[in-house]
């Protein structure tokens, strides 16, 4: 697995953990940022490189800083 794809792989782990923090669907959670549920899922489990701005609208519907969403993103 490269660098890329464990980035991806833990920014969606930490999306996933917050989302459940809010107890927030997947469902919910897309709706809220305006992308489909099944792309949501893609980045959750790190098959989907989201942009900035929907990383930006992600964050503020968790109720976080974006850089929350990249706390355990860069760990090895």
């Amino acid at each position: 697995m490269g660098m890329k794809d464990k980035i991806l792989k833990r920014f969606g782990q930490r999306v996933r953990a917050l989302r459940e923090q809010t107890g927030m669907s997947q469902e919910l959670l897309a709706a809220k940022i305006g992308i489909h549920r099944t792309y949501m899922g893609g980045v959750e489990r790190g098959e989907r490189n989201i942009c900035l701005r929907n990383i930006v609208r992600l964050a503020e519907a968790l109720g976080a800083h974006p850089r929350d969403l990249f706390e355990d993103a860069s760990e090895e």
